[in-house]
């Protein structure tokens, strides 16, 4: 695009949308830019500056996206930079509501799309209002306790505005600053921290950054991609590549090994296929190749799992993988390669993507690919792929695909291979047709595959045949169908290819009679009378129109782009079809016509010569006698003929015009035939004549510009195959109305809409009667004059409607220009037809409401009148969603820069165009709208109920258009809800209900974002409720009002009230104001209207009461408007406190949310004096300055003075890491606002509740009332409540605890489950609430709640123990524990005393976890002594009590971690916990094995030995193992390692739940540690202790060892595979247990053997194969004979046979290793085993079951797999597949 300055814009634009230059009005798009700029730049300027955001605002940056969606980012640089300021400044502007800044967001979105306009030289942004919005809202204080309701898609917004970071250089610092403090992996606040890292980090970063390591949280995935992705080549990954993959393998949650327990751990670490895809992509290329060899050894390991006979879950994950991975290189090419260059980061030349790297990277995609074709998912993903490898490497991708297609075309009896490769061969169309110097034999396929996908035209089989003509289409658009086969003799300069091509295309007209006879075919077997019984409907059926369309598509494609000459052939051959046969008009006739309508569009003079005059004839002759006229049903050949006629003439209007008197003359004798379909078709026609000759289109879509007709000498169209539109010379056809036709056009109305609206104005006025059906017909004949010829008629006009909103901005609307300039001095039918309308319309509601057609007509006229400039809305959405389609499925993303075909690119221009027609946002509401609009509430509240939602949806279109409309229409709904009216129907009751509650997608009027219209309709429909008239039983409207009161609770957010608009906004908008090209027209605005604006403002932010009744719903609804700025009137508090002992439960629910209206006393903060001192280098952990943080029982505040010098930090995460800039602390208390107020000082709200909460009665009601059931066994701790006590003991300090004390005793000495949770609620308020008390008034609560938890603790039971556990979690949630001292040494006491039996001791660990668990690492003390005090205890006999104590540990040792760059902890620690166990388990580990399997748990009370100790305590660290995989964040590997012996020994082998729980703990243990994730440096460490357990005497332990291997092996497998000792010593594993003694365990070391050989994790090298060879020739002893008599084994034992099993073993794990295809060693394999299939058994047994498997394996590919083998070979080879006679 050229930048210069253009003499009609006067400024440099910044990206306009390239299309409207070809649009045939183009030259005057500047101006009219122009104007509407300055007008939105003016306005929006002059709306910041007086402070009006609603409507001011809102209204101009609306504006502003519909300019950007019309012209593109049209304004210069200035002016875009001081957009987004300006709306950086609005969103962040603070209390501003949600639901505007969802609409700013969108806009800024748009503005900042396009990174490579703006640089960061041009535009830096502040992060910091950003992130405080961000916080705001998801980390919402007030939103859970209902007083903000925030939607829920908010946060998508900042997703994107994060995408472009324009961030200042100083930025990274500031937020690393912001964020540290956040990071203690123990903590909720880490996941935020980690999303805030995530979302707001530069990746153009100095490199210091990275020392951040790996860390287990999923969420740094992407913004470690992102850091790849922006600069490829400035950091050196190769370090972390093998770390890298191994962890993206284990996302992918693959099934492996034998035991197949994947363990639920695993799904916390799937990470987003997306992000996976990009930071592979950005580590391809470079020097070091090591990520390409990875990325082989990744889909080499799991190709197999592509293969269709696979499925499960993680099939849709492989398959996005695949689809995703190509797009993304191709992305990165392109960005290397073809992009022009921004002020984005470029690749370095190093680092880019060399030939050989793409060659490899396709390569190494080709064979998953291939398989995945066929998948169950279904073949997209695969054609998608393939796309993009095919633009990167054609020579590689299509000959494998061409040789499954033609395969496919041959068979019959496999539909679903056929689809698969068809549209997998259109995926890659494009660059098999066009060839290049890469695969310049691709075009010579394309005739073959176009006869071939002939048959697939099939009547019978309905996705056959949509994909054939899907093929076709595609293949035909790339092509011009132009026999040029006589280039060969003339010319010499041709290629060999191009002469095969030339001599080739002699085929294209056999190509399309073939085509033609098959379509004849089709239409022949699907008409009505064969596919339907006489009683069936007569509409097509979904089917019948999807081939119709494809059909159409099809053959209006192949004639577009057929020559001349063909074009003639195929034109007399449709001629005859249609003439000579009759067809029914519904489907077959459809079809026909349809295909006699695409050759008249193509060529239309031709064709119209031979179609026009013949119908004209026939239809003349056909209605000679006057009867036909009134005949009910008509002769099947008029309608036919008429069908025929109305859709040829659906082409370019200067060629109809030469018929037009005949037409005229059908005209005039067709539209009053009687028969209803006669005149609908009549109909049609009359509306495509004046639609061909009235609107603007293109008129031919030829995939070359001009036409094929020049000699071939000069023109070759062989070279035009595949070639992409060239935008600047497109030389689009235009067809505009001439003179002529407009001339016409008024000719026809004039002699046939005139006379019909007259007589409809005479029948409305009384003057003449008409039947029903002559209504319709008349109607029927007005709405096609208005559909055809509306693009010519002006739009409605009238007076506007004053005062509907007071704005001191204008608010008027903008007028497009659409290429028609209305003539003013013809009458304006628009007017005329309205005007009938309404007459007619009030006329039938009067006399014959149940007319219901007729309505049904008039309600489209009226929408049309209101709407239509010449396309409709939804055609015009389902055309671009299908051009999207078609342009991705043809697209080229490697070359980019719209390299699109030529038809698509002249679709796109015409979509242009439509969209300027449509685009009516934001018109005036003129006095003549408001008149139609009350006829249609009119109608939408009449009788019948499918009048009322026809009427519904129109109005609701309406209301979405015009301003500010709702205003006007709101009352007259709300009227029909008074309810002391008497004379509203129950019909319009519920039509009037349906207003308000609007559709799915238009606007609800009972919700709008304004609170005037919410003052109107919230009251109304309250009071609605007392209407003595409606009978509310009834269930639909009982229905309706749910529905209502649903959705309004759904939609709302909360309104602003007040917005403020800060200085710099202003100032920004008196800069764009005053700045750049176009100059606004509006003068900036003066003081006296600023100090008005402030003026309005502020009294927008007025409180407002009202009256409120009672009706669940209106409290439903105050519950929605209490919010967080404004304190509640007096009389509302009054109410709600009132309810809180309403009878009705639901009410009592709804208030108790409400507990969160208590004014907030606030605390004052103040900073720590001297921030703390950091440690040089910044490390995690427990650090000298972070120790008086801890807890620590010899300086607990025990007394007054102590309590008071003591700073508490209540925030568990600060100090972990480092700390925040400023540490807040509260003040100490005399600071503090006066705490324990007396009634007197209270506020008059305050008073309120204190005056109810000091009446006994009142509160033994509530507290009645709070502990009752609500659903058995459902109800659980609930937070509201909690909150509810939280802030009344917060803000009344202890002044109702006397009141409560005597209830909660009785209720915790009660065992119910109910009264237990009401305590629990209780408690945790107590706890919570009394932060601030002073240590007199907290030292006498915790001298009643003490006793109080521990009766609570000794009467526990299932059903509470949860409750318990939440109340006390609750309660010690951020809350320093040197505060809450007592409670922990409390619940310290001995939780495992064995009083009340196993279950309490069990729940008692429970509760203490749960507050322990909350203080994370700052009670290392309390969990030593914890500690301490289980060790002795870990034998416990009961198997509840062991599993909490496995859990209790876990979170003991959680703290110890080694992450990087962290000091070893103050908790415990594992090792040294490991070693001590070790120890005690001594006689397990040393002792001989066996007996351990029978030891019976004896429960007697004498002193055991130490082996059975050792068990029990056994059982319990299995728990705590179990507990610990799931939960820790690194895996403490040195440390278990020295469980795995032990481990091995008691792990079952067979798959058994009758083995008691220990044998299974051992297995799930096993299994779970194997998926750990290992370092490089743990590897060594593991191998050995396999080694030395694989050295022991016992199989089971053998066996265990190599499934342990399996996948411990493919959960690390990159890991292991750096590192080539490890992968030798694996090696010499296995094959050293295929020679074990024992059968089960050779053969489980030849299934792993196999399962390694399968991932590519060994490979088959001459060595091992000669080894096994070898092992194989070893002799057997020869048999003796039996002696009669004799008892001898038959099977001789010994090392001979074993070796030679193990040889055996060791071919068939190699050929078992690929199961779906033949590598060229295998076929010798074969033959070598098959020498052994008579050996003694077990080999016999090894070796048959290895040929079946390998058949089952290959059979389904059998044909291609035999060319792998020589003649003899597969002689052999059948022999051994063909089971043997048994009789023999």
């Amino acid at each position: 695009m050229k930048k210069d300055v253009s003499g009609t814009l006067g400024f440099v634009s910044q990206k306009d949308i390239v299309y409207n230059k070809l649009l045939p009005y183009a030259d005057i798009l500047d101006d009219e830019s122009n104007v509407i700029l300055g007008q939105i730049k003016g306005n929006l300027g002059r709306a910041v500056q007086l402070r009006e955001i609603w409507p001011g605002v809102l209204f101009w940056t609306r504006k502003l996206s519909t300019y950007i969606r019309l012209y593109g980012r049209k304004f210069s640089k200035e002016d875009h930079v001081l957009f987004i300021k300006l709306l950086y400044e609005l969103i962040t502007i603070d209390k501003l509501e949600i639901s505007m800044m969802q609409g700013l967001a969108r806009l800024l979105i748009n503005l900042l799309k396009k990174t490579e306009l703006l640089s960061r030289e041009d535009l830096e942004l502040p992060w910091r209002p950003l992130y405080e919005l961000q916080d705001r809202i998801l980390y919402s204080k007030t939103e859970h306790l209902g007083l903000n309701w925030f939607p829920k898609y908010a946060f998508v917004i900042f997703y994107f505005i994060l995408f472009f970071r324009y961030f200042p250089e100083s930025a990274t610092q500031e937020m690393l600053e912001e964020w540290r403090p956040l990071l203690c992996p123990f903590d909720v606040t880490m996941q935020r921290a980690i999303g805030y890292l995530e979302l707001f980090l530069p990746t153009s970063l100095p490199p210091e950054l990275h020392h951040k390591g790996f860390s287990e949280i999923p969420h740094l995935v992407n913004l470690f991609a992102r850091l790849a992705n922006d600069n490829i080549g400035y950091i050196d990954w190769d370090p972390y590549i093998p770390k890298i993959f191994t962890r993206v393998l284990r996302s992918l949650n693959l099934p492996v090994g034998t035991s197949q327990m994947l363990v639920p751990r695993y799904l916390t670490n799937a990470y987003d296929v997306v992000h996976v895809v990009l930071w592979v992509s950005a580590l391809l290329g470079g020097p070091s190749k090591q990520a390409q060899a990875q990325l082989r050894g990744l889909f080499n390991s799991i190709t197999s799992f592509f293969h269709p006979s696979n499925h499960g879950r993680w099939l849709m994950k492989l398959m996005k993988l695949l689809q995703r991975l190509p797009a993304s290189v191709v992305r990165r090419l392109h960005r290397e390669r073809y992009r022009k260059p921004t002020w984005l980061t470029p690749v370095p030349d190093s680092h880019k993507l060399t030939e050989a790297d793409i060659t490899a990277f396709v390569e190494s995609m080709m064979q998953p690919v291939l398989l995945a074709m066929f998948s169950k998912t279904g073949s997209l993903d695969a054609a998608q792929a393939l796309q993009n490898l095919a633009l990167m490497r054609p020579e590689l991708v299509i000959p494998p695909v061409l040789e499954k297609t033609y395969p496919a075309m041959e068979t019959l009896t496999e539909p679903h291979q056929l689809t698969a490769t068809l549209s997998c061969m259109i995926g890659v169309a494009r660059s098999l047709v066009s060839g290049g110097q890469r695969f310049p034999e691709g075009p010579t396929h394309m005739l073959p595959l176009l006869m071939r996908a002939l048959p697939g035209v099939d009547p019978n089989d309905f996705s056959k045949c949509m994909i054939t003509f899907q093929f076709i289409a595609t293949f035909v658009t790339l092509v011009p169908l132009v026999d040029c086969s006589s280039a060969v003799h003339e010319r010499s300069d041709l290629t060999a290819v191009e002469r095969e091509m030339c001599s080739a295309s002699a085929e294209f007209e056999d190509f399309v009679l073939q085509f033609m006879d098959r379509c004849f075919a089709l239409i022949d077997s699907s008409t009505l009378e064969q596919t339907r019984e006489e009683t069936e409907t007569e509409k097509m059926t979904h089917l019948e129109s999807l081939v119709e369309l494809g059909l159409s598509s099809t053959f209006s494609t192949i004639l577009t782009q057929c020559s001349i000459d063909i074009f003639k052939v195929a034109l007399e051959k449709v001629f005859i079809f249609a003439t000579t046969n009759i067809f029914e008009t519904r489907v077959a006739g459809r079809m026909v016509a349809d295909m006699c309508r695409a050759a008249s569009k193509v060529h239309p003079a031709q064709s119209l010569k031979l179609l026009v005059p013949h119908c004209c004839n026939a239809i003349n002759q056909l209605t000679v006698n006057e009867e036909v006229l009134s005949e009910e049903e008509l002769d099947k050949e008029l309608l036919w003929n008429l069908q025929l006629l109305s859709e040829v003439t659906r082409v370019d209007g200067d060629k109809i015009l030469p018929y037009s008197t005949q037409l005229v003359q059908i005209l005039q004798l067709t539209l009053h035939l009687k028969c209803k379909q006669g005149y609908t078709l009549a109909c049609n026609l009359l509306h495509h004549i004046l639609r061909s000759t009235a609107l603007i289109y293109p008129t031919e879509y030829c995939s070359v510009p001009g036409s094929f007709q020049q000699p071939t000498q000069d023109y070759l169209p062989i070279k035009d195959w595949g070639r992409p539109g060239d935008l600047w010379n497109l030389h689009i056809q235009w067809h505009v109305p001439s003179v002529e036709e407009t001339r016409f056009v008024f000719y026809v109305l004039d002699l046939i809409l005139q006379p019909e609206l007259l007589r409809l104005q005479r029948y409305a006025q009384g003057e003449r009667d008409m039947t029903r059906d002559d209504v319709l017909q008349s109607l029927s004949i007005v709405q096609h004059c208005l559909l055809g010829a509306g693009s010519l008629f002006p739009p409605l006009r009238g007076e506007p409607i004053p005062e509907l909103v007071t704005s001191m901005v204008n608010l008027g609307e903008t007028n497009l220009f659409t290429g028609v300039s209305y003539d003013v001095s013809r009458e304006n039918y628009r007017d005329a037809i309205c005007r009938v309308m309404r007459q007619l319309l009030h006329h039938i509601l009067e006399h014959s409401e149940d007319d219901t057609k007729s309505l049904f007509s008039i309600i489209k006229i009226i929408s049309d009148l209101l709407h239509f400039k010449g396309s409709q809305k939804h055609e015009f959405d389902s055309r671009w969603k299908s051009f999207n389609l078609v342009k991705k499925s043809m697209e080229n993303r490697l070359h980019g820069r719209k390299q699109h075909i030529r038809a698509l690119l002249i679709d796109r221009v015409m979509l242009q165009h439509e969209l300027r027609k449509l685009t009516v946002e934001g018109c005036e509401y003129r006095s003549i709208h408001q008149e139609l609009m009350r006829d249609l509430l009119r109608l939408s509240t009449s009788t019948y109920s499918q009048v009322r939602s026809r009427a519904q949806s129109v109005l609701f279109t309406a209301l979405g258009t015009y301003n500010f409309c709702c205003r006007d229409v709101i009352p007259r709904v709300l009227e029909f809800l008074e309810p002391d009216r008497s004379d509203v129907t129950q019909q319009q009751f519920k039509g009037a209900l349906y207003c308000l509650l609007g559709n799915h997608s238009g606007v609800c009027l009972a919700n709008l974002h304004d609170w005037d219209c919410i003052t109107l309709t919230w009251p109304a429909i309250v009071r609605s409720g007392l209407s003595s008239a409606m009978s509310l039983e009834k269930p639909s409207i009982v229905r309706l009002f749910d529905d209502l009161a649903d959705k309004i609770h759904r939609q709302y957010e909360t309104i602003g009230i007040d917005f403020a608009i800060p200085s710099e906004c202003r100032a920004v908008a008196v800069q764009l104001q005053t700045s750049g090209v176009p100059l606004p027209p509006e003068p900036v605005p003066s003081d006296q209207e600023e100090a008005e604006g402030l003026r309005k403002q502020e009294e927008k932010n007025l409180d407002s009461e009202q009256p409120w009744k009672f009706e669940h719903i209106a409290i439903g609804f105050m519950s929605l408007l209490l919010r967080d700025d404004h304190p509640l009137p007096s009389p509302a508090v009054l109410f709600f406190v009132k309810s809180l002992n309403h009878d009705s439960l639901l009410v009592r629910k709804v208030v108790t949310s409400w507990s969160s209206l208590f004014p907030l006393s606030f605390f004052l903060l103040f900073p720590l004096p001297g921030g703390m001192k950091e440690m040089a280098g910044l490390i995690a952990g427990d650090r000298p300055d972070n120790q008086w943080l801890q807890y620590n029982s010899s300086s607990l505040p025990r007394t007054q003075q102590d309590w008071e010098g003591c700073t508490f930090v209540e925030k568990t995460h600060w100090g972990y890491y480092s700390w925040p800039q400023k540490l807040m602390m509260y003040a100490p208390s005399e600071e503090q606002p006066k705490q324990g107020l007396t009634r007197e000082e209270m506020t008059e709200r305050e008073q309120i509740i204190y005056d109810h909460f000091s009446d006994p009665g009142f509160i033994n009601q509530l507290i009645e009332f709070l502990s009752l059931e609500d659903r058995k066994g459902k109800d659980k701790f609930s937070p509201r409540r909690f909150c509810l006590f939280k802030g009344l003991f917060r803000n009344f300090n202890d002044a109702f605890l006397p009141l409560l004390k005597p209830h909660m005793e009785r209720l915790v000495a009660d065992t119910h489950e109910s009264k237990q949770r009401c305590v629990a609620e209780i408690t945790s308020g107590l706890i919570r609430g009394s932060k601030h008390w002073s240590y007199g008034k907290v030292e006498s609560l915790w001298e009643l709640l003490c006793p109080l938890i521990r009766t609570a603790l000794n009467n526990i039971t299932v059903e509470t123990y949860a409750d318990w556990g939440t109340c006390i979690a609750t309660a010690c949630e951020s809350r320093d524990p040197r505060k809450l001292h007592w409670l922990f040494e409390m619940l310290m006491e001995s939780p495992v005393n064995g009083e009340g039996g196993s279950f309490v001791d069990a729940c008692r660990l429970y509760v203490l976890q749960g507050g322990l668990a909350q203080q994370e690492w700052r009670v290392p003390e309390l969990l030593h002594r914890l500690l301490q005090y289980l060790e002795p205890k870990l034998t416990q006999v009961y198997k509840n009590v062991r599993e909490r104590i496995g859990s209790v540990l876990t979170y003991i040792f959680m703290i110890d971690v080694n992450l990087p760059y962290t000091q070893p902890t103050a908790s415990p620690r594992i090792k040294e916990f490991t070693e001590r166990i070790l120890l005690r388990l001594k006689p397990l580990t040393e002792g001989d094995e066996e007996i351990q399997n029978h030891v019976v748990e004896e429960n007697d009370v004498g002193e055991q030995d130490e082996r059975t100790q050792a068990i029990k305590l056994l059982k319990t660290v299995l728990k705590w193992l179990m507990a610990s995989a799931g939960r820790s964040f690194s895996t403490a590997v040195p440390e278990q390692l020295q469980l795995l012996p032990l481990l091995f020994k008691i792990a079952p082998v067979e798959n058994d739940d009758s083995y008691d729980e220990l044998k299974r703990d051992a297995k799930t243990c096993l299994s779970l540690m194997s998926q750990g994730l290992l370092y490089t440096e743990q590897i060594p460490l593991v191998l050995s202790v396999i080694f030395q357990i694989a050295g022991s005497s016992s199989w089971h332990a053998r066996y265990t060892v190599l499934t342990y291997l399996q996948i411990m092996v493919f959960y690390n497998l990159f890991t292991f595979m750096s590192d080539q000792g490890a992968v030798n010593d694996v090696r010499a594993l296995v094959i050293r247990l295929l020679e074990d003694e024992q059968l089960e365990v050779r053969e489980m070391a030849a299934t792993t053997l196999s399962g390694f050989l399968q991932c590519n994790f060994l490979s088959i090298e001459g060595p091992m194969q000669s080894h096994f060879e070898a092992l194989c020739k070893t002799r057997l002893p020869k048999k003796r004979k039996r002696e009669l008599g004799s008892v001898v084994d038959t099977i001789p034992s010994g090392g001979n046979l074993v070796r030679r099993h193990a040889g055996v073993l060791g071919l068939s794990a190699c050929i078992l290793s690929s199961p779906y295809d033949v590598p060229s060693w295998m076929p010798q394999l074969l033959m070598n085993l098959s020498v052994h299939l008579n050996d003694t058994q077990p080999i016999e047994m090894s070796v048959k079951k290895t040929l079946s498997n390998f058949r089952r394996t290959h059979h389904d590919n059998w044909q291609e797999h035999k060319q792998q083998f020589t003649d003899d070979q597969l002689l052999v080879l059948t022999d051994l597949l063909v089971s043997p006679c048994y009789y023999a």
